[in-house]
C-alpha cells in the first residue's frame, strides 16, 4: 500500500490541482461524472457511423478475477478510442446467469440458486463501475430473467415447427457428478468441462438441434472472417469436419436391412475382409440375438457404452471386439465378412459403421492379427508389391491399386472417384459427403436453467407452448435437496396443464436448455433490451448487428463461438436479421498467470482486483494489464510491473502540475512549425510521431503494450525538454499541444487520471467528447541537424537545428544555447563561423 499525502494547489484564478495524484479521489469524482452526464448512453443513428464492441460477458460466479479485468479493459480501451474517432459506439455488459456453475455453487452454500446469482450480480457490477468501463449500464440483462428467455422459448418453438428442434433417444454423454447430460463439445479429453469428472455414455430421450443442417454454410463461410484468428477458423474447421467420400451398402448374409457404412478409402474396398460397429450401433445387439454369441456382445457392450471413449481416450485403449455371430457381404467381391463390435468404433463417424481393411489401416491391422482375421493387399506402393504375409503394419497411403477388379492399376486418388460411381450406378452406395459434426444436444437435467416450452399430451403428442403463454417461468418456490437432482420432475404446480391443443390433461417437459442457447443470442438482444413486442426490434438490431470487434478467451473457439455462428443463421432465416454472422473481428486474449500458473485459490496465488484498487487505483491496474503483455500473449502478474505503472501515472502527474503555470492562457500551438526554435520543434516532432505510434499500435494491432511504451518515451522527452525550452509565450503553447496530446492518448487506458488532468488545463467537456489527435505531416518529417558547438576551438555541445533554417539562424541559436553562454561568461563573440552547417565556433 502506498500512502498519499494530498495537499491542494489553490490560485486566484484558473484550474485546482492536487499536489501529488490521489488515485481513489479522482476515480470516484469521475465514475460519479459520467453517470450524472450518461456519457455512455447511446441510440442508433442511421447519421452516424456505428462500432458494436463486447466482451464476452461473464457468469456471476462470485466476484470478478484479473482474467475479466484484461478482458473487460481491452474492451474499454477499445470502445473509448473509437468514440474519440467519431464513431457511435455500443458498448453494452451483462450476465451469462443459468447453468451449472451458479447452481453448484448456490447448493454448495445452501443457497437457491435465484439468490446467489443476483447477490454475485451485484458485487460484480460494483467491481466493474469501479474500474471505470464506459458500458451503458441501461442495456444490461441478465438471461435468468424471465423477460429475456420468454423470447429464447419462442425461438425454439419457431425452430421446432421448422424441424430445427426435435426429440429422440440417442446416446448422450453423462456427467455422473453434475448429473446431467453435456453436448459432444462440453467433453474436454474424455471429462467433463466443467468438473473434470469422467463421462460416460447413457441412453436417454433429449432435445436437439439441428446444427448440421447449417454445417456445409458453417463451414463455407468462416472463410468470410479474415479478422478472426487462424487458430478459431483451424478448431472450427476441423469440428465441423468435412470429408467427400463415399457411402457403402453391405448386404446381411441370411437377409435383412444393408450395413451403411461411410468411407474417405473406397480405393481400399477389394481389401475389407470384416465389419466394424461401435458398441453404441443398434445392429450391435440385434445382430447377435438369438445366436450363441448373444450374452457375450450384450457384456461387451454395456461395459463399453459406459466407458470413456472419445477420440482422446482412444489412442490409450487396448483396441478389443467381439464377434456378433453374423456375417455381411463385401458387395464387390462377395466375400463374406464377419460382423465386430469393436471399441475403437465411434458411433460419430460413419453411422457408427467401418469396413475394415486391415492391409491399410493401422487400427484394423492391429485387430486383425489379434483375432486372427484375413489381410489382403490392394493398394501398393508406387513400384512395390507387397505381400499380406510379410507385413509388419498397414500401408495406409496412396498408391496404385491392386486384385480389384477393373479399377487395378488405377492411381488411389482417381480410383476413389470412379469406384464411387460405379457404386452408385449397381445401386450399392455412391459418392458422399459426411461431417464429423453432430446435432447439438440441448437437453439438461438440472433446474437453474430456461425451462423447455413443450407439452407432452397422450392423444397430441408432443404440443408446443402456445406464444401467449410465454414465458415458461421458472418456478423459484422449490426445494433442492442435493446437488444434481432437479425438483422440476416432481413439482407438481409445473408439471401438470392442460394440452393447449385438445385440452386433455398433459404434461410439461421438465429439463432445461444448455445455458449455450441464452449466449448463442445475447449479443444481439442488447440492441433492443427493453423491446417487449417480440424477440428482437428489427431496426436498433439492423443498425448495430453484427458486433464490430468480440473479445473473449480461446476456450470458446468451439463451444460458444460455434453455437452463436448457428444461431444467428437460424435468426435470420426466421426473419429476425439480415446478417449472417455474428462477429465482424475476433480478439482471444491470453490468461492472467502468476508466477507461470493460472491463478486459483487452492494455488493461493489469486490477486484480488478489489485489493489492487483500493492500493493503487483502477487506472494503474488497467494500465498494467495492457502494458505487461500483447493482448493475445498469457500475462504473468508481477507486483514490481504494477509499482512501475504507478509510478508512471505520477510522473504524469508531477509533469502535468509543473506545466500548468507555462501553458496557462495559451492556445494549443497549430502553426507551421517553421517558426519554431530546435528544442520546440524537436519536442514537437516528438509528440506527433507518438500520436502516428500509438494511432497505428491501436487501430491496425491492439498492441496496447508498445502504444504505452510510446506515450512513455514521450513523457521522459517531456521532461528533458524542461531543461532545454524557454519559458515564453511560443513555447506555453507548444507545451500545451504537447500536454493535451499526451492526455488524449493515455485516456483510453487510463480514463481518470486523463480527465482530472484535462479538467485542470481549464477544459469544461469532457475528455472523452474530443477529437483523437492526428499527426501533422509536416511535424513528422526528420527535417532536423546536428550542429557541434565549440568555443574558441573547443567542443562544449552540440544542438538540433530545422534542416530549414538559415546559416544566420543556426548561428543565432548556437549562440543562446546554455553549453555555449557559460563559458562565454558575459563577452560578446568577436566572431562566430558555421563550417559546412555542421560545426559553430564561436571566438571570444
Amino acid at each position: 500500500m502506498i500512502k498519499i499525502y494530498v495537499t491542494i494547489l489553490r490560485e486566484e484564478t484558473g484550474p485546482i490541482m492536487a499536489v501529488r495524484y490521489e488515485p481513489r479521489r479522482v476515480e470516484a469524482k469521475w465514475q460519479q461524472l459520467w453517470q450524472e452526464t450518461r456519457l455512455f448512453e447511446v441510440e442508433a443513428d442511421p447519421a452516424r457511423p456505428k462500432y458494436y464492441v463486447l466482451e464476452m460477458f461473464p457468469y456471476p460466479s462470485g466476484r470478478i478475477h484479473m482474467g475479466h479485468v484484461r478482458n473487460y479493459t481491452i474492451g474499454d480501451v477499445v470502445a473509448r478510442y473509437k468514440m474519440m474517432r467519431g464513431f457511435n459506439v455500443l458498448h453494452p455488459m451483462g450476465w451469462d446467469a443459468f447453468g451449472l456453475p451458479a447452481e453448484n455453487a448456490a447448493l454448495a452454500r445452501r443457497l437457491h440458486p435465484a439468490a446467489w446469482t443476483y447477490d454475485n450480480i451485484a458485487v460484480m457490477r460494483r467491481q466493474l463501475m469501479a474500474l471505470g468501463y464506459s458500458y451503458d449500464w441501461r442495456r444490461e440483462l441478465a438471461t435468468c430473467d424471465p423477460e429475456y428467455y420468454r423470447w429464447e422459448q419462442l425461438v425454439f418453438i419457431e425452430m421446432f415447427r421448422r424441424g430445427l428442434a426435435y426429440k429422440k433417444m440417442a446416446p448422450v454423454n453423462w456427467c455422473p457428478a453434475c448429473q446431467t447430460v453435456l453436448a459432444n463439445e462440453q467433453v474436454e479429453g474424455g471429462a467433463c468441462w466443467r468438473c473434470d469428472s469422467e463421462v460416460v455414455l447413457k441412453e436417454l430421450e433429449q432435445w436437439f438441434f439441428k446444427i448440421t443442417a447449417y454445417a456445409d454454410e458453417l463451414l463455407a463461410d468462416l472463410d468470410r472472417l479474415p479478422h478472426w484468428p487462424e487458430r478459431v477458423l483451424t478448431m472450427q474447421r476441423n469440428w465441423i469436419g468435412r470429408s467427400e467420400g463415399a457411402e457403402i451398402r453391405f448386404p446381411l448374409a441370411g437377409g435383412g436391412d444393408p450395413i451403411t457404412v461411410f468411407t474417405t478409402r473406397a480405393d481400399t474396398l477389394w481389401g475389407a475382409t470384416f465389419m466394424s460397429l461401435a458398441p453404441e450401433h443398434p445392429l450391435a445387439l440385434d445382430l447377435a440375438a438369438g445366436t450363441p454369441q448373444e450374452g457375450e456382445v450384450r457384456r461387451f457392450v454395456e461395459h463399453w457404452r459406459a466407458q470413456n471413449r472419445s477420440r482422446g481416450a482412444l489412442e490409450e485403449i487396448t483396441k478389443e471386439g467381439v464377434f456378433t455371430g453374423r456375417n455381411c457381404v463385401n458387395p464387390v467381391t462377395g466375400w463374406e465378412m464377419p460382423v465386430y463390435v469393436a471399441n475403437f468404433v465411434l458411433m460419430e463417424y460413419g453411422a457408427g459403421a467401418v469396413m475394415a481393411v486391415p492391409a491399410h489401416d493401422q487400427r484394423d491391422f492391429e485387430f486383425a492379427q489379434k483375432y486372427g482375421l484375413p489381410v489382403k493387399v490392394v493398394v501398393n506402393p508406387p513400384g512395390e508389391t507387397l505381400e499380406a504375409a510379410g507385413l509388419t503394419a498397414a500401408w495406409e497411403e496412396d498408391g496404385v491399386l491392386a486384385d480389384s477388379g477393373d479399377f487395378s492399376g488405377l492411381a488411389s486418388a482417381p480410383a476413389r472417384q470412379a469406384i464411387a460411381r460405379h457404386l452408385a450406378e449397381q445401386g450399392l452406395g455412391g459418392p458422399a459427403v459426411q461431417f464429423r459434426l453432430r446435432d447439438w444436444g440441448i437437453s439438461r437435467q438440472r433446474y437453474w436453467g430456461a425451462p423447455i416450452p413443450i407439452i407432452y399430451c397422450d392423444k397430441c403428442g408432443l404440443a408446443p407452448v402456445p406464444e401467449r403463454d410465454l414465458p415458461v417461468v421458472l418456478p423459484l418456490n422449490v426445494e433442492i435437496d442435493a446437488i444434481g437432482a432437479s425438483p422440476l420432475g416432481k413439482l407438481e404446480s409445473f408439471l401438470h396443464v392442460p394440452c393447449p391443443t385438445c385440452g386433455r390433461p398433459g404434461r410439461r417437459e421438465a429439463d432445461t436448455m444448455d445455458t449455450f442457447v441464452e449466449s448463442s443470442w445475447y449479443f444481439l438482444r442488447y440492441a433492443c433490451p427493453d423491446y417487449r413486442e417480440g424477440v428482437l426490434d428489427r431496426g436498433p438490431v439492423n443498425y448495430w448487428a453484427p458486433v464490430d470487434q468480440y473479445i473473449g478467451g480461446i476456450e470458446h473457439a468451439v463451444l460458444h463461438l460455434l453455437y452463436a455462428r448457428f444461431f444467428t443463421k437460424v435468426l435470420r432465416d426466421l426473419g429476425y436479421i439480415t446478417i449472417d454472422e455474428p462477429f465482424t473481428r475476433l480478439l482471444t486474449q491470453g490468461m492472467v498467470l502468476k508466477e507461470g500458473a493460472k491463478m486459483a485459490k487452492s494455488k493461493g496465488n489469486v490477486v484480488d482486483p478489489d485489493e489492487m484498487i483500493e492500493a493503487f487505483g483502477s487506472d494503474t491496474t488497467r494500465l498494467f494489464l495492457l502494458f505487461a503483455a500483447p493482448p493475445e500473449r498469457d500475462l504473468d502478474w508481477n507486483d514490481q510491473g504494477v509499482m512501475g505503472a504507478h509510478r508512471f501515472l505520477h510522473r504524469v502527474w508531477t509533469l502535468a502540475r509543473t506545466l500548468l503555470p507555462r501553458v496557462k492562457g495559451a492556445a494549443a500551438y497549430a502553426g507551421p512549425g517553421t517558426d519554431l526554435p530546435p528544442a520546440l520543434g524537436e519536442l514537437r516532432h516528438k509528440v506527433h510521431r507518438t500520436i502516428q505510434k500509438v494511432t497505428d499500435d491501436i487501430e491496425a494491432r491492439f498492441h496496447f503494450n508498445t502504444a504505452i511504451a510510446a506515450v512513455m518515451e514521450l513523457v521522459n522527452a517531456c521532461y528533458q525538454a524542461l531543461e532545454s525550452v524557454p519559458d515564453d509565450e511560443l513555447a506555453g503553447r507548444v507545451w500545451r499541444e504537447a500536454l493535451e496530446t499526451m492526455l488524449k492518448l493515455l485516456h483510453p487506458m487510463v480514463p481518470h487520471l486523463a480527465e482530472e488532468l484535462w479538467q485542470a488545463l481549464g477544459h469544461d467537456a469532457s475528455l472523452q467528447r474530443t477529437a483523437w489527435p492526428a499527426p501533422d505531416p509536416a511535424a513528422l518529417v526528420e527535417s532536423t541537424i546536428t550542429v557541434v558547438l565549440q568555443v574558441n576551438g573547443r567542443v562544449r555541445g552540440e544542438m538540433a537545428a530545422p534542416a530549414s533554417a538559415t546559416d544566420e539562424q543556426i548561428t543565432a541559436w548556437a549562440v543562446e544555447q546554455p553549453a555555449v553562454q557559460k563559458w562565454l561568461a558575459g563577452k560578446t563573440p568577436k566572431r562566430v563561423v558555421l563550417a559546412r552547417r555542421k560545426l559553430v565556433n564561436i571566438v571570444v
